[in-house]
């Protein structure tokens, strides 16, 4: 790994832009951060340098929110996160780098595509909050899509909204559930081998920025409108998934 100026024009933002996300606006655009680094590096590099910022940034987030989620539905995600995480885990020892690509330029496109039917309308909240099941299932998901391109935002965030909680309970919720996620992905990204010193060396220098997003983030997330901040991440997150979907064709 290069810590040239590509890589720091290119990662410093992007941690910036997830710590952000993390901080103020859940955790569904903080994935945004992997896609780009994923431009210039392969997949097990975009994700292996964004784990232990992304756990950073959970422990700045949550202690920023400490004590304001709902155990009550949080737990229900986080129990069907665990098999998700290992499911995960198995895929990833079979996938090639290309597939991965592939996976995270979808994911980037799906992500965008569910936000504009959400905002149009061609996605309704239902009348009746989903069950506990409903959560296990956005758990299992999440944490099958988070361990191979910590993209855990969507599926979570399905269940999370449907029972009509309060924005910062919603803040809350993300940053615990996503807090105990990552950390289960610890043990097997080390054990498949995809962490690696100059990785550490890279988190050692965007450090920094990672916490000044969170910090940027708990100050936004009362202040800034959440559409205008996901439109940014539309943008973002169809130009870097389209790139990685061609470069994963050619």
């Amino acid at each position: 790994m290069t810590f040239d100026l590509t890589f720091f024009a290119l990662a410093i933002p992007a941690v910036l832009f997830a710590g952000i996300s993390k901080g103020g606006f859940g955790s569904g655009a903080a994935f945004a951060s992997s896609a780009i680094l994923a431009i210039i590096f392969p997949p097990a590099v975009a994700i292996g340098v964004m784990l232990p910022l992304l756990i950073l940034m959970d422990a700045g987030a949550l202690r920023a929110f400490w004590g304001q989620w709902n155990w009550a539905l949080s737990r229900f995600v986080i129990l069907g996160a665990l098999p998700g995480v290992a499911l995960g885990a198995a895929f990833y020892r079979v996938a090639n780098a290309d597939m991965i690509r592939f996976i995270l330029g979808v994911i980037s496109i799906g992500f965008v595509l569910w936000q504009v039917a959400n905002e149009i309308g061609w996605v309704k909240r239902r009348e009746r909050p989903v069950t506990a099941f409903g959560g296990l299932v956005g758990g299992l998901t999440g944490g099958f899509t988070s361990f191979i391109s910590h993209a855990g935002g969507p599926p979570v965030a399905v269940y999370l909204l449907s029972q009509k909680i309060s924005k910062t309970t919603y803040q809350a919720c993300s940053v615990l559930i996503f807090t105990v996620i990552n950390l289960f992905k610890l043990v097997p990204y080390t054990f498949l081998g995809i962490f690696s010193a100059d990785m550490m060396l890279a988190g050692l220098y965007l450090s920094p920025f990672a916490l000044i997003g969170v910090w940027l983030g708990v100050k936004a997330h009362h202040r800034i409108p959440e559409r205008a901040f996901f439109r940014l991440t539309y943008g973002l997150l169809t130009i870097t998934g389209g790139k990685l979907i061609w470069d994963s064709l050619v």
